[in-house]
């Protein structure tokens, strides 16, 4: 309704996002700064830090278990420039333990979309690998099933660069150092799309539904059932 509407505007209105200009981020809140910054790098003897430290010590560290403030931005990856996610990134991926499954995935996508490729591989075997090499110290508890579907998310929304904003199916896909090929399959909107991404290009087979345009690098390519187009 109008009302609801309204209501909801009012909200959007008066949301306080705390920021640092000088910095160019967005705070995880607003003594944040007020830590002592300094690099998971620092602390690598003492990880999991869950597993070494107080939660007391924790919480009034500047260490981050999860993607917090880049998850925000993932999910409205539209609304920021690639300078408001670079220089985001590069603050807190340093701060980031990634002792969390749901961690390294998204961090792995960001750095793909920001061209630090080295980055987004190093955190995409972080996340395929987060069981067979017990990161966490913490397998026999059970396995992560967000690793695994974050594995997935990492190749195609990181490495193939795949978006969907304003309606439009769009790809930038890279191959990794040392890999050959990927590929994959996606369900979008009432078709079944093959994605097979190497050395040579990108290949896109419509395999079931309605022709449609499609971007890679920008370029638009049109898909048609039963056929593959090179892009």
């Amino acid at each position: 309704t109008d009302e609801e509407k309204a209501k909801w505007q009012y909200i959007v209105d008066k949301m306080y996002l705390p920021e640092d200009k000088e910095r160019g981020i967005f705070l995880q809140q607003d003594d944040f700064l007020d830590k002592d910054i300094r690099p998971v790098s620092e602390i690598e003897d003492q990880r999991p830090i869950n597993q070494h430290w107080s939660w007391d010590k924790i919480l009034r560290s500047p260490f981050i278990k999860q993607a917090d403030v880049l998850q925000g931005i993932y999910f409205l990856n539209d609304e920021y420039t690639m300078e408001q996610k670079e220089k985001n990134f590069d603050f807190y991926e340093p701060l980031t333990v990634h002792e969390s499954s749901l961690s390294p995935c998204i961090h792995s996508i960001l750095a793909a979309e920001l061209g630090k490729q080295k980055k987004a591989v190093e955190l995409y075997q972080r996340t395929a690998r987060l069981d067979l090499d017990n990161y966490n110290n913490d397998t026999v508890d059970g396995l992560h099933i967000t690793s695994m579907s974050g594995s997935w998310l990492a190749i195609v929304q990181g490495f193939a660069g795949m978006r969907y904003d304003h309606d439009q199916l769009k790809f930038n896909p890279f191959v990794p150092e040392g890999w050959d090929h990927y590929s994959f399959k996606i369900n979008y909107r009432g078709r079944l799309i093959e994605v097979y991404v190497d050395h040579e290009g990108t290949k896109l087979t419509l395999l079931k539904g309605e022709d449609i345009d499609v971007l890679v690098h920008d370029k638009k390519v049109t898909l048609k059932e039963g056929e593959t187009t090179n892009a």
